[in-house]
């Protein structure tokens, strides 16, 4: 049985491919969940649970799971899902499980360490998109558009994509694996490539100063991330090994 604290979007793709049962933990119960602060409803189900995964993102420096959990695990396998915003900035260069844990995040550098000291399968994801999800829906809503910031690549995944790398990944050894598509590519780029496959124009540059503070940290950071281990550990192959594929499967 997996036992999964947050049952988000990703996770929620990871649950329906999952070759075994699986409970969600959230924090409201929703939808037959155990709900997060129920503490002996969730203790019960870590004493029966073989598998565990995590999607909750740090609380400042605190990670919830392991605070309030970690304690009740014992030989489970275990899963976390990361971020590769650990890697902080490449200057467009590559990255790979070998780079130095280095993000402006605090929390989440922390979180993604203390998953690995547990033993954990630590999933470091770039970009999520997939049904719902995708430049598409923000092309087709009109809320998209162009940064004119050269030399600006980003990675990015499909979210099926990650579904299957955490399935891989069952039988693998513990460590760090990122799960990201081939191609590094910047956001105009694809942006513009939504765009076309819908038959619309590309949308507006805008300055990069009158975005949000969250739109204009998106741009802080610029790397490229390999997927080279994965691969090779996990036997995991993207169905999606470009943007173009999986923008093209969504429409």
């Amino acid at each position: 049985m997996l036992l999964i604290f947050g049952l988000g979007y990703t996770a929620t793709r990871i649950a329906a491919c999952w070759p075994a049962p699986v409970i969600g933990i959230t924090r409201s119960g929703h939808g037959g969940t155990l709900r997060f602060d129920d503490r002996d409803a969730v203790r019960v189900a870590l004493r029966t649970a073989t598998h565990l995964l995590s999607s909750v993102p740090p609380d400042g420096d605190a990670d919830p799971v392991l605070d309030s959990y970690g304690d009740g695990f014992g030989d489970q396998w275990l899963g976390y899902l990361s971020s590769t915003g650990v890697y902080g900035d490449a200057g467009g260069g590559w990255v790979d499980e070998s780079t130095p844990v280095a993000g402006r995040r605090v929390g989440r550098n922390a979180a993604d360490r203390a998953w690995l000291a547990r033993g954990a399968r630590v999933f470091r994801l770039p970009g999520i998109y997939g049904p719902d999800r995708s430049p598409l829906d923000r092309v087709r809503e009109g809320k998209a558009h162009r940064v004119d910031v050269p030399g600006q690549v980003f990675s990015r995944v499909h979210v099926d994509d990650i579904a299957s790398g955490v399935v891989a990944a069952i039988s693998a050894p513990a460590g760090a694996y990122n799960l990201a598509d081939d191609l590094p590519m910047s956001h105009n780029r694809v942006t513009e490539f939504a765009a076309s496959l819908l038959g619309l124009p590309a949308p507006p540059f805008v300055a990069l100063d009158t975005l949000s503070p969250m739109g204009r940290s998106f741009y802080a950071e610029n790397r490229r991330v390999a997927n080279g281990k994965a691969k090779r550990v996990l036997g995991w192959t993207p169905a999606y090994p470009t943007y173009r594929e999986g923008l093209r499967a969504l429409v």
